[in-house]
């Protein structure tokens, strides 16, 4: 085995021609699944201020809030685990089959959470079931959103990697969405006796058929062609060790790596900033200090309004990025959090129109980070090591900086006092994203690290035709094989 694996020879090396058709199933079973598991993940967090802390941090004061998104960021103490494991499993065994067991996972574990009895039944161990589960959905989650990254990223043709990539955010979007709005549903309909007693479960049991229908379509699914390259040219490193992988990052891949943790944390700060702590802070934060805010009602709509739009625009991003590059996007999406990250909490407090301006200021720099990451990372480390290196890295980055930020910017806000610390969060995620995309190497149209280069069967030109006008095959070049 090589200290460093070769890249391929632009020009030299033939391309690999995949169908469009599978293509396609790819990224369709790669977003299905996470739409799955990011609706179950999350559900918590739209649930925690108007119900869960009631249901299970009844008695804890003017610290229920931050006791409720506690629990949710117990999650991301285990996600660099289940990054860790998963990671290694699927750069060892192939990305399709690792995915599948941590949407099952996912699955049950959101299921098991709809299931846990009250404070009011159980006393403290209500709490610790909660705690437990949200572990499991972290420890799932460390393998679950890197996987289906690097899986779809394997999968697209170079010319269209950020195009299909903005396919998987536009996953994450939907299931956040549809999270809200069954959170939202089951909120405005039953009563509150209702909601407390049994209605806020119906979300969560919901996880059920969507878990199913993502697993199917994982398991159906061959493994990606730079997987399968890879298997084919040194099937022994098949059997290489943790500690193999890790020496080959830290030797040869220590730069792009700290690139891509930087470019995670830009983009995980703004997500949970926008997706977790602006619902809390809005309906809950700013009532107790008496600085207007909004019902619960309000709030799922203007967050269910905002992920809508970004959804909209999330693909001609993404599309937009394969013709100029990734780096322009970031750019644009780090400048405006220093620029306007404080501006955008200002305007959270001055009523309906500044609240849905606010939200649009921060989910612009969300769509032009979510739109072109996952095309952007994957391309950052070669095929050996690509699942298991993103898994841990992006997962410490997301656990330590961006999922503790709804709890510590709630946290700090109960004790300063200061209204301002979600603004604080953002400029400083614009920071760091600004450094980090100084430093990232242009990727857009080129073959993955370790990988051939991949087009697909739709970017080919038309077949050469006979004499009588009847369509030929490609030369064998075309196709990507050996002549």
């Amino acid at each position: 085995m090589t200290d460093k694996p070769r890249r391929p020879r632009r020009g030299l090396t033939p391309p690999v021609v995949q169908e469009e058709r599978i293509v396609r199933k790819a990224v369709g079973a790669a977003a299905v699944g996470n739409f799955a598991a990011w609706y179950d993940f999350g559900l918590y967090s739209y649930l925690a201020v108007a119900v869960l802390n009631r249901v299970f941090f009844p008695d804890a004061g003017p610290w229920t809030t931050a006791l409720a998104l506690g629990a949710f960021a117990s999650a991301f103490l285990v996600r660099p685990l289940g990054g860790f494991v998963f990671g290694w499993l699927g750069d060892r065994f192939g990305r399709t089959k690792v995915l599948a067991a941590s949407m099952l996972m996912m699955a049950a574990a959101t299921v098991l959470l709809g299931l846990v009895p009250s404070y009011g039944a159980v006393g403290l161990a209500a709490p610790l079931l909660v705690l437990l589960m949200r572990m499991l959905q972290g420890f799932a989650a460390g393998g679950e959103y890197t996987g289906a990254l690097t899986l779809i990223a394997e999968y697209a043709p170079d010319r269209r990697r950020g195009f299909f990539g903005s396919r998987l955010e536009l996953s994450t979007l939907a299931g956040y969405a549809l999270g809200a709005a069954a959170s939202g549903t089951v909120i405005a309909l039953l009563p509150a006796d209702d909601l407390l007693a049994w209605g806020w479960r119906l979300p969560f049991l919901l996880a059920l058929p969507l878990g199913l229908t993502g697993l199917y379509l994982r398991m159906s699914l061959e493994d990606t062609p730079a997987f399968r390259q890879l298997m084919e040219r040194s099937p022994a490193l098949a059997t290489m060790s943790v500690r193999r992988a890790v020496q080959i990052i830290a030797a040869h891949y220590r730069a792009p790596a700290l690139v891509a943790a930087g470019v995670t944390i830009a983009w995980n700060v703004t997500n949970y900033v926008l997706t977790n702590h602006v619902p809390a802070y809005l309906s809950g934060t700013l009532p107790r200090h008496g600085a207007g805010g909004a019902d619960d009602t309000t709030v799922t709509a203007l967050q269910v309004g905002t992920m809508l739009l970004m959804m909209c625009a999330i693909g001609s991003v993404g599309r937009l990025s394969d013709r100029i590059g990734r780096r322009p996007v970031l750019i644009l999406a780090s400048s405006t959090l220093v620029l306007l990250g404080l501006p955008a909490v200002w305007l959270l407090r001055e009523g309906l129109i500044g609240q849905i301006a606010g939200l649009l200021i921060m989910g612009t720099s969300l769509v032009c980070f979510a739109a072109v990451s996952p095309s952007t990372l994957p391309a950052l480390l070669p095929t050996m090591v690509r699942y298991s290196g993103l898994a841990v890295i992006f997962n410490v980055s997301v656990s330590v900086f961006a999922g503790t930020a709804p709890t510590v910017i709630e946290a700090a806000t109960v004790a300063t006092g200061d209204l301002d610390w979600p603004g604080y969060y953002l400029v400083g995620a614009g920071v760091v994203g600004l450094a980090s995309t100084f430093f990232l190497r242009e990727h857009a149209g080129r073959p993955l690290e370790g990988a051939a280069p991949l087009t697909s069967s739709s970017e080919l030109p038309p077949p050469p035709l006979s004499p009588e006008g009847v369509p030929l095959e490609y030369p064998r070049e075309e196709r990507g094989e050996e002549p």
